[in-house]
């Protein structure tokens, strides 16, 4: 066997490129069941970040909408629940029209809603097949200058020239309508500004009259300060959501007017519903549910008889699991871990097998390439203790010279309500490849360690998160890990901003790289979509109010403290972060005399999906830290124009 090279940190060349990431994986979505049937919804990169619908059935893996079609919903702009099917026939919400579409066996995409240009957004539907109908969340922006009208509708199956019979409204927000088995009760999600849904939601039940109309609606659980999230009926006519009442999003059952805890655990049942669709339990019996739950980061699944309180781990290989459907033989979901990449699941139930339908990617990486990640948990500021996952430099290939320690990307995800995993992410494996550790952190306000932890973060956004980066990557360099001199971090939206307040507020990083992050919070108050638009109340306080905390925590405001090189990367059509927002802290980086880059990507949203923009931006990102840095990386790469350093 051939003696490592040694060559420094940052320098090592990795088979785990940015062509690869780009253009050999795809992302995996929302899962439904349908007979002996399976669907997921595929994005792929290569098709200019295009999601289609996909369907198993005999074994075969098939295309069923074709293309241009595009499998995305608009609602909340984030999207989700974007397809349902029942009995062979597919109902889709289309990205480039938003209208609802219905394509039969054998058949050609036909719209059921009326051209609106956009204005009517249709999502997270059910099928109400006694009435011929669908019943779902539509998003009204015909109104100019008025914030778009949110209600639950029926949509008629054949073709609905109305655009939808509202069945429910007068909440802002609406989410996950679910009708009984018998097709008499109809139950739904609601909140109002200024909560978001894992502040704060009501779970409402109504009965259904002859016509089809809601009567007798009234709230069984939830409020302003407790989160329900996927409320599902039983096979048997019972009711069950997921509730945080106790701290903790744990599962409960509604029947004859009774709440009952299923499992009450320190642990999450639940996800920040940022996407419409998300789903933790299936049933798999008519009082037996297969669920996941997240404790300390890492997923565990498990089988529940809510009539006997029966529970069974189900060992799993998975770290990271979501998206459960079921029925009484099986159980499919997403699912990831360390050592494998992200892929729709199936367990058998009878043998207890598990088989991949899907991986996300068919690359076949030797695992002396892959670092394993390392749950960490480390002290932070009054008191507390924040969580990440370290990743350490691997590369069979290479060894850094005696004595160096390897530098420091800092990765903070983005939501800021979100949580990262430790399944494998070749975006992390493509910097430890090369030498360069990886420090991904769970800041307060993360999801996945209950309610308190989450709500660390109110009132203290660009704060707390910030103190929580910064202190993870003092940690590992005070364990002697990593090269306290060289700590970078990197982040997209709320990430970004964690990125450039760390940069502008603190001197703990050399460089940083916000992928469409915020650099004006008083910009993003005043100018963003409906869902988030009183977000930023609890995150920093009302506004125009506490217009006072908006500019002490917008680093546009204090470019002057800017202290590090920044790399700015943005997709033109963003919606939810204009370009306005880097493109104001790129001129304030570059007036300073700071080194600093700006590479924007038309045609892309918030986040990017285009494999060209995939591939770019991470080289950029890499050429970047190289040239500020002063390492030389080994791939070939196009350079970026780099301000006051070119």
């Amino acid at each position: 066997m051939r003696a490592p090279i040694v060559a420094p940190y940052g320098a090592w060349k990795s088979p785990i490129t940015a062509d690869l990431i780009a253009a050999k994986t795809i992302g995996l979505g929302q899962i439904a069941l349908d007979g002996d049937d399976v669907y997921w919804i595929e994005s792929r990169p290569t098709e200019g970040g295009r999601s289609t619908l996909v369907r198993l059935r005999g074994g075969a893996i098939a295309d069923v909408i074709p293309a241009p079609f595009n499998v995305r919903t608009r609602v909340h702009e984030y999207g989700g629940g974007a397809y349902l099917v029942h009995r062979g026939t597919v109902y889709f919400a289309n990205d480039d029209d938003q209208h609802l579409y219905r394509l039969g066996e054998g058949g050609a995409p036909a719209p059921i809603t009326p051209a609106s240009d956009r204005a009517l957004r249709y999502a997270d539907a059910v099928m109400d097949a006694q009435r011929n109908r669908l019943i779902c969340v539509r998003e009204d922006h015909r109104s100019a200058g008025r914030e778009p009208f949110n209600a639950v509708v029926a949509v008629a199956a054949d073709g609905d020239d109305g655009g939808g019979r509202v069945l429910v409204c007068g909440h802002d927000f609406y989410a996950a309508p679910r009708l009984s088995p018998d097709g008499a009760r109809l139950a739904w999600l609601a909140w109002n500004h200024p909560n978001m849904p894992w502040d704060g939601t009501e779970l409402w039940l109504a009965d259904l009259d002859a016509d089809g109309a809601p009567v007798n609606a009234r709230r069984i659980a939830g409020g302003l300060r407790e989160s329900i999230f996927q409320p599902e009926w039983s096979p048997d006519g019972a009711l069950y959501f997921v509730s945080d009442r106790t701290g903790w999003w744990n599962l409960y059952q509604w029947r004859d007017g009774a709440i009952r805890a299923l499992r009450p655990m320190e642990a999450e049942f639940g996800e920040p519903q940022w996407t419409f669709g998300r789903r933790t339990y299936a049933f798999v019996g008519p009082a037996r549910l297969a669920c996941t739950y997240s404790r300390d980061g890492v997923a565990h699944m498990a089988l529940l008889d809510a009539d006997s309180g029966d529970w069974r781990e189900v060992a799993s290989p998975y770290t990271a699991i979501g998206g459960l459907c079921a029925d009484a033989r099986q159980v499919v979901f997403h699912a990831g871990a360390p050592d494998r990449f992200a892929a729709v699941v199936r367990l058998d139930l009878a043998s207890g097998a598990f088989t991949v339908l899907r991986r996300s990617s068919d690359l076949e990486i030797d695992p002396s390439y892959l670092s394993v990640a390392q749950p960490v948990a480390f002290p932070s500021e009054g008191g507390q203790t924040a969580y990440g996952f370290f990743y350490p430099p691997r590369n069979c290939d290479f060894v850094a010279p005696a004595g160096e320690r390897p530098p420091l990307l800092v990765m903070s995800h983005g939501g800021p309500t979100g949580a990262t995993s430790s399944a494998l992410n070749l975006r992390v494996q493509f910097w430890t490849s090369r030498g360069i550790a990886v420090l991904d952190v769970n800041y307060g306000g993360s999801t996945g360690y209950g309610r308190a932890y989450r709500e660390r973060l109110n009132g203290q956004w660009g704060v707390v998160d910030v103190d929580d980066c910064v202190n993870g990557a003092r940690y590992l360099a005070q364990q002697g890990l990593v090269d306290g001199a060289r700590m970078m971090i990197s982040g997209s939206s709320a990430g970004g901003f964690t990125v450039l307040c760390a940069l502008t507020f603190r001197d703990a990083f050399k460089a940083g790289t916000s992928y469409y992050g915020v650099s004006d919070a008083e910009a993003l108050a005043r100018d963003t979509h409906k869902f988030e638009s009183r977000y930023l109340d609890n995150l920093i306080g009302p506004y125009p109010a506490r217009r006072d905390l908006y500019i002490q925590r917008s680093p546009l405001r204090f470019a002057d403290r800017l202290g590090a090189p920044l790399l700015l990367l943005q997709g033109l059509e963003d919606v939810i972060v204009p370009p306005g927002q880097s493109e104001a802290m790129f001129a304030a980086a570059r007036a300073k005399g700071l080194p600093t880059a700006y590479v924007a990507f038309a045609g892309e949203q918030h986040g990017f999906r285009r494999a060209e923009t995939i591939k770019r931006a991470l080289e950029a990102e890499l050429y970047f830290y190289g040239r500020v840095l002063g390492f030389t990386p080994a791939d070939a790469l196009e350079p970026i124009k780099i301000e006051n350093l070119d």
